[in-house]
């Protein structure tokens, strides 16, 4: 047993999930202010994508860092690159708590957060900051955009457009969310119509051309998928991700299930399915995420097509050396 899952686990499992999770980044925050070393490069086997080079494959996903209180921390886990956010246009509390659910016979996660965020120019300020202190990473970073809550669905290309503005001079590339279940009516806009709108709304706002992405769920049958990479890369998306949390809650036993999108091992085959799904149909590459929990469950990803890898349960059950241990594993 590693020292993180002897002693570390059990404390951070006393507490409430989302807790524990407030009281980790806190740590991190310190630890990028305090070590941070912006001349730090992790490990692993290069990868070049999206025009972009990644020291090794395997990411932090979207959601672990909303805010990017931690930014210059991944790196020093061994993680090749860093997705901050779901960032929206707007600041918003999220949902209701308790709103982050631990299943650890499962190694999962239910999570119905609601992107709660502090909003574009906040998480644009504070990138900044990180610029000028020295201690930006050096490994790509992603910004992942979500849909303010308050916006109608009608204007969503409009919401998502705003937040671009405000962050783009500060992410290596962007994903475009619109696959979390937890804000009403999202998924909708995996739909061709909406996503065209989406991403001709931001290529206006992108005359440098920095790398677009969509992020989709997993629970979309293979026409739908047909139809999203169509219209998609027919809109010029540089890649995909592939998948978010979700919404089939069969394996959850009874008495444990909560509301909100499903993550870690039972999502591990379903999204491992879509990853292949997407790379056969896809001419853009596919970063893959949903139960990567060592370099096993990585390499059926790349395996089924994937370039990168991403992670976020995983982290939470096996610890800080995770990254480090699954690059040099690939």
């Amino acid at each position: 047993m590693s020292l993180y899952t002897a002693l570390a686990r059990p404390l951070l499992f006393c507490l409430p999930a989302e807790t524990a999770h407030e009281v980790s980044m806190k740590m991190l925050a310190l630890a990028a202010s305090v070590l941070g070393r912006s001349a730090f490069v992790p490990a692993g086997r290069e990868v070049d994508c999206f025009g972009l080079t990644f020291p090794n494959a395997v990411g932090l996903a979207a959601g672990m860092d909303k805010n990017a209180v931690a930014l210059p921390a991944w790196p020093l886990m061994g993680f090749g690159f860093v997705e901050i956010g779901t960032v929206t246009a707007r600041a918003q509390p999220g949902n209701a708590k308790p709103r982050v659910f631990r299943l650890p016979r499962q190694r999962a996660l239910i999570n119905r957060l609601g992107f709660n965020n502090g909003g574009a120019a906040a998480v644009a300020e504070r990138l900044a900051r990180w610029k000028a202190s020295g201690l930006w990473p050096r490994v790509p970073v992603g910004i992942n955009l979500g849909k303010s809550r308050v916006t109608p669905l009608e204007h969503a290309a409009d919401d998502y457009a705003e937040s671009f503005r405000l962050l783009r001079g500060h992410g290596d590339y962007f994903a475009v969310n619109v696959s979390s279940p937890n804000t009403p009516g999202l998924r909708e806009l995996q739909a061709a119509d909406h996503l065209r709108g989406i991403l001709r709304a931001l290529r206006k706002e992108n005359p440098s051309g920095c790398p677009i992405l969509v992020k989709i769920a997993p629970d979309l049958a293979g026409e739908d998928i047909d139809g999203i990479v169509s219209a998609g890369e027919e809109e010029g998306v540089a890649g995909w991700i592939a998948t978010n949390t979700t919404i089939d809650h069969s394996s959850v036993p009874a008495g444990c299930d909560q509301e909100g999108g499903l993550s870690g091992e039972p999502l591990r085959d379903r999204a491992t399915r879509v990853v292949r799904q997407l790379a056969a149909r896809a001419t853009r590459p596919v970063i893959g995420v949903g139960g990567v929990s060592d370099a096993g469950s990585a390499r059926e990803k790349l395996s089924a097509g994937a370039a990168l890898v991403q992670l976020y349960t995983g982290l939470v059950y096996e610890g800080p050396a995770l990254p480090r241990q699954i690059a040099q594993g690939l």
